[in-house]
């Protein structure tokens, strides 16, 4: 009878144990056995169903891959799969092999001493009551959570964290089998840009939108997975995963950590790193040019060192937390410097935005002063098929008149109109009109040069153009102002109607409401984030900080500028607007004003004063300069002197 246990142990039936709806038991029929002896066989039986189950799950799960869930689209079934799950079941089979060693010393110890107890066989096979029971919960979790890819090591690292020796032990040895396959892909991301997933299972993939220009490796066969874990030179290695080719993408955003592949024991604050990293490196390698400014590699061929040191992490028996984020953080300090020197020093990045500046943020504002000169007859109406080729060469002429004389930096800026059917409605207007106006519908771009690319993403300089249309339309209104006090000059004489002196009065609170507007986005805003952003700059080495630096005065020219807030954004723009209609009515009227023309001019001084008055209360209820430091130095540009707050925010009274 022990022989039959001992086949029973090992997930087989016979004469005198059955299976009964999945699990091994003693037969119910069989007289010589005591309700005792059934229990106590019973309870070995259990055993034995939990080492059939797993060697089952072994056979489904642990043979040939299935290639359903390649690139080419997503999985069709239901069921598990993948690299990490055929892991698994290699560590699991590893953490049975010590079982299958107690039960062939049982046998021998059967085979010597027929008259052996049963409870011999207990005795040695009772720590397995507990590790069993725990394998077969995390089997449960796999299965019915469809457990995949890196979140299998996220349930293993959890049921591990527990006050039982063996159990702990078990799971980490399967750990430690799966993270072989963990280090293999970190090994090809970190060091040479190559995403080998081929199952989808890393916590980097490719963007949903960019997945149609990437290939990745076909899947493995079963002989891959047998190769040492690292244990290859980085030229091995570097032949390997030259299969793997990549359309190029313009920016370093065609990546994303997915959160629920991603192992609750590694930060996320590392992960931005290995994706930064991995980022970095694809990009340095496929992007660059034959004649770039770099010709060595991004990791200053330290591939194989990197290499040797992931190659050591992944021989600890546990995973080593600290030491992990150390290496990573290593290779991101050496990626990251270089990246720093290749585009703030190589590239002279400083020189770059300095030009954006210029042009972006009308830091040459002599150059569109003589811009909008030229070209106030020609964006005044509605754009037409000739307009923006007109508008560029008004721009480069512009440019010459002001000794602007590199053309190679000139080429490199280009304007454009949206034509009607796109978006008729005025981007600088808030009353909702349609004003089919080309100054509406200007943009700028700007052609940047490799390597800037990777912090000057189109995206960003969609956010430059945002701030050069709405800097352009004060400079537009300041200018219009201004031509109005040109015609006032003409007329010295003291006004002889209340209707002229309300007039110039009108001009007057215009001037110096836009004046002061202008005086701090220039000053305050943008020279003040300017000057910061430079001081960051210089007092690191880092890539990364630089990138976070130039997001943060970029989100502070937003902001400070109102651009993104849209209760006085839309105020200043209606203001600007009834400065422009003002200036068109004074270059165009008689003298003295008609009807007609009057009861206009009262209804922009109406709709001026009514602006402003907003303005000023949206202004004034910001008490806490610590909240909203920029609105209270608006604030006291307008209000110096408490003008503004003596006339009750009004301005512009007719």
């Amino acid at each position: 009878m022990l022989h039959e246990v001992l086949f029973a142990l090992s997930g087989h039936c016979g004469g005198i144990f059955k299976n009964d709806h999945g699990e091994i038991k003693v037969a119910s029929d069989l007289p010589f056995l005591c309700p005792s002896e059934v229990d106590l066989l019973n309870r070995l039986c259990k055993l034995g169903t939990y080492y059939k189950d797993f060697n089952d799950f072994i056979q489904k799960y642990g043979g040939t891959l299935s290639i359903k869930n390649s690139v080419s689209g997503p999985c069709t079934t239901d069921d598990i799969h993948g690299l990490y799950l055929k892991s698994f079941c290699r560590g699991l089979d590893r953490v049975l092999e010590n079982y299958r060693i107690i039960l062939r010393k049982l046998e021998m110890d059967v085979l010597s001493d027929e008259h052996l107890p049963v409870t011999h066989l207990v005795s040695f096979l009772q720590e397995y009551h507990i590790l069993f029971p725990a394998l077969a919960s995390v089997l449960e979790q796999i299965t019915s959570h469809k457990a995949h890819g890196c979140y299998i090591l996220d349930i293993l690292h959890k049921n591990a964290v527990c006050g039982l020796p063996i159990v702990r032990n078990a799971l980490n040895r399967i750990l430690f089998v799966c993270h072989g396959l963990l280090y293999k892909q970190l090994c090809s991301w970190l060091l040479y840009g190559c995403l080998n997933d081929p199952y989808q299972e890393f916590f980097v993939q490719v963007n949903s939108e960019d997945s149609g220009n990437v290939s990745t490796l076909p899947p493995q066969e079963e002989e891959d997975d047998e190769l040492p874990i690292l244990g290859v030179t980085g030229r091995q290695l570097q032949k390997i995963l030259s299969l793997n080719t990549f359309e190029i993408s313009s920016n370093l955003h065609r990546f994303a950590l997915r959160a629920d592949l991603l192992p609750c024991y590694i930060p996320v604050r590392v992960a931005n790193k290995i994706l930064f990293v991995g980022e970095s490196v694809q990009m340095f390698e496929n992007e660059k040019k034959p004649n770039s400014l770099d010709k060595g590699s991004i990791l200053k061929n330290k591939e194989e060192d990197f290499a040797k040191d992931l190659h050591e992490l992944s021989q600890e028996e546990e995973f080593n937390a600290m030491a992990f984020e150390s290496l990573i953080d290593k290779i991101r300090t050496h990626v990251a410097e270089h990246l720093y020197i290749l585009v703030v020093e190589d590239a002279n990045l400083a020189g770059e935005l300095r030009i954006i500046k210029d042009f972006f943020l009308l830091g040459r504002g002599e150059l569109f002063l003589a811009f909008i000169d030229q070209t106030q007859g020609l964006l005044r109406g509605p754009p037409v098929n000739t307009t923006e080729h007109d508008i560029n060469m008004a721009f480069h002429q512009a440019a010459r008149n002001v000794l602007i004389d590199d053309e190679s930096l000139l080429q490199r800026f280009h304007l454009g109109v949206q034509f009607k059917g796109t978006d008729k409605k005025s981007d600088s207007s808030a009353s909702g009109q349609t004003v089919e106006c080309g100054w509406n519908s200007l943009g700028l771009s700007y052609t940047v040069q490799w390597p800037l690319h990777i912090l000057l993403t189109p995206s960003v300089l969609e956010k430059y153009n945002r701030l050069f249309r709405f800097l352009l339309a004060v400079k537009r209104a300041q200018i219009d102002i201004q031509h109005c006090w040109t015609l006032q000059m003409q007329y010295k004489q003291k006004p002889s109607n209340q209707e002229e002196v309300a007039k110039w009065q009108l001009r007057t609170h215009m001037a110096f409401l836009v004046d002061n507007l202008q005086y701090y986005l220039q000053v305050d805003v943008i020279e003040s984030q300017f000057s910061t952003f430079m001081d960051k700059l210089t007092s690191t080495r880092d890539f990364e900080q630089v990138k976070l630096a130039h997001d943060q005065f970029l989100s502070a020219l937003l902001s400070q500028g109102f651009v993104h807030m849209k209760a006085v954004s839309r105020c200043l723009h209606e203001i600007l607007e009834q400065c422009s209609q003002f200036s068109k009515l004074l270059v165009n009227c008689s003298s003295p004003l008609s009807q007609g023309e009057l009861s206009h001019l009262q209804f922009i001084a109406k709709n001026f004063q009514r602006q402003s008055n907003l303005l000023f209360t949206v202004l004034s209820s910001v008490r806490s300069h610590n909240a909203s430091p920029h609105l209270a130095q608006l604030l006291l540009r307008l209000d110096y002197n408490h003008y503004f707050s003596v006339a009750g925010g009004q301005l512009g009274s007719y």
